[in-house]
């Protein structure tokens, strides 16, 4: 009898624990609040969900949407950790530092706030409180009714750049504007539903739309706490500006990659009256696909503890599409030479960059690195560069030795400790290195990989390359090549060689800094951080032999 009861004991704990999982799997509402100028995506996804193409596929935005990085904009740890290490080092200029930030983070909340002349308060006791009446507004992140209000005027301009959009503040509902790709919209349901009119507007197609938040400046201070000016922190928009990708035969918007199409035709609408509405060909899927894996897993590890909507089914489907653009999208590896001269193994090594701006793009957090390593006949290890640790270093990186120092960019490898990373490298007004936005006054390296067709002798100051890589002529518009010359002094051959071109997200030394800040919001992202894999996402390998 107690054995029975054992039995039956397990098996209602069983039912229980996958009760349990199958919730952890499942989504969460998306917000439906409504204020003057903007509606939750809960609104938006009454309509835009269950939507499939022809082959019977799920293309629905919101499904592709709630998973992504714009979605969750505002629940981002590391971000909010930053954000809150700025303000304790730059208590004085707390306002400037929060309204910078949730202007492309939190904008619905934002833009309302300003609208209502309200202070713009983005950490406790602001948009992040529970209770603040913009709260869900912030934390939908970059949203619907956002993106597809913002206007076309003066973007692609300086005007607009660091989150200057602008958007109607004056139209009453249902009378106010949102624009969307395509000719003739229904408008009766929208007007109904979510309190919109819909216009083609192709502005949602244009590279400048993107342009208004991926091209930030952001203010410097000097050692007693002014503001001496702006700084470049981070520039896809310009660097797409100066590429091939941005005119003629070659011309793609960031929305080809970052939102591609579906093919043939397809609803967009799933409303019983949504027959009203006609099938539309080109669809942009809204994947907003970029390369930050290492968050999204993050996402996926924390999904109730970040309040996310998403499942982490859809955050798999994310991270699936994010390791798809890495590994096929991003970087062409290949030998460019290979030969034995006496006992030195010489490799040349070339690196063509396949995206529409600087590889790594954006914020400067972000590198990516060539691990070589060559093995003998008998099995020893001849050489290795760029070994990446578990803790998140890279052996020979001068700058995971030393907060003060960085790794210089080569074209001839000749040693171990010689690591070609492509990184951009902040510094402060008396030149140091610096890991705080707040202090970044410049850049004392920009070796990141070019777009094709980017003219380094022509390029603007806030987006050009800097330190040797300027003069570096294996180093060029949408290519670089590296020279690694080996000794294999009493080593027998075959060598078997093995490279890879690893990518981070949040470099070491980002890390190191945000240790030295206590904050809530600090630790509890570098709590999330301690539970994490950090070994790079390889996004390129090369195997070969010489003889």
């Amino acid at each position: 009898m107690l054995l029975r009861r054992g039995y039956v004991l397990i098996a209602i704990l069983a039912v229980v624990l996958l009760a349990l999982a199958v919730l952890s799997a499942r989504t969460k509402p998306l917000t439906s609040f409504t204020t003057a100028h903007f509606s939750g995506s809960g609104v938006c996804a009454l309509c835009h969900r269950g939507l499939r193409d022809a082959a019977g596929v799920d293309r629905s935005i919101d499904t592709h949407w709630r998973s992504t990085m714009m979605a969750n904009a505002a629940r981002d740890p590391y971000f909010l950790a930053k954000v809150s290490s700025e303000v304790l080092l730059h208590p004085s200029i707390r306002n400037v530092i929060e309204d910078k930030c949730a202007v492309c983070h939190m904008p619905m909340a934002r833009t309302q706030a300003k609208a209502d002349d309200q202070a713009v308060a983005l950490l406790q006791p602001g948009f992040l409180r529970p209770d603040h009446e913009l709260h869900e507004a912030a934390m939908d992140g970059v949203s619907c009714t956002l993106c597809h209000q913002i206007q076309a005027r003066d973007l692609g301009t300086a005007k607009t750049f660091s989150g200057e959009y602008a958007i109607d503040a004056t139209t009453a509902r249902p009378d106010r504007l949102i624009y969307g790709p395509f000719p003739e919209p229904v408008q009766e349901l929208m007007r109904e539903i979510a309190g919109f009119t819909p216009i083609q507007g192709d502005q949602v197609v244009n590279a400048g739309l993107c342009g208004a938040c991926h091209t930030l400046y952001t203010p410097y201070l000097d050692a007693q706490g002014n503001v001496l000016g702006e700084f470049p922190e981070q520039t896809p928009y310009l660097e797409w500006q100066h590429s091939a990708y941005s005119s003629g035969s070659e011309q793609e918007a960031c929305q080809s990659c970052h939102m591609p199409e579906v093919e043939g035709e397809m609803r967009i609408s799933e409303r019983p009256r949504a027959g009203l509405v006609p099938p539309r060909d080109a669809f942009a899927q809204h994947h907003f696909v970029g390369g930050n894996a290492f968050m999204i897993e993050l996402f996926k590890a924390n999904v109730n503890e970040l309040g996310l909507t998403a499942s982490t089914e859809q955050l798999d489907g994310t991270l699936g599409r994010v390791l798809n653009q890495l590994r096929n999208n991003a970087v062409e590896l290949s030998m460019a030479g290979a030969e034995l001269a006496g006992s030195t193994l010489n490799l040349k090594l070339r690196l063509e960059n396949k995206a529409g701006h600087k590889l790594p793009a954006g914020f400067p957090s972000r590198r990516a690195w060539l691990h070589v390593k060559v093995v003998a006949a008998s099995g020893q290890v001849v050489f290795e560069s760029g070994k990446p640790r578990v803790d998140g270093t890279i052996a020979g990186a001068d700058a995971d030795a030393d907060a003060a120092a960085f790794e210089r960019h080569y074209d001839v490898v000749t040693s171990e400790d010689q690591v070609p990373i492509y990184e951009s490298v902040m510094h402060d007004v008396e030149g140091a290195v610096t890991y705080t936005l707040l202090k970044a006054a410049g850049y004392l390296k920009d070796n990141r990989l070019l777009p094709q067709g980017f003219d380094k002798a022509t390029a603007g100051d806030d987006f050009r390359t800097k330190g040797v890589a300027a003069v570096d002529e294996n180093f060029s518009g949408g290519v670089d090549e590296v020279t690694y010359q080996i000794d294999t002094t009493g080593r027998s051959g075959p060598f078997e060689i093995l490279v890879e071109m690893l990518y981070q997200s949040i470099s070491y030394g980002f890390i190191r800094d945000l240790q030295l800040h206590d904050t809530d919001l600090v630790n509890e992202f570098l709590g999330y951080y301690e539970e994490m894999d950090k070994m790079p996402v390889v996004i390129a390998t090369l195997e070969m032999t010489v003889h």
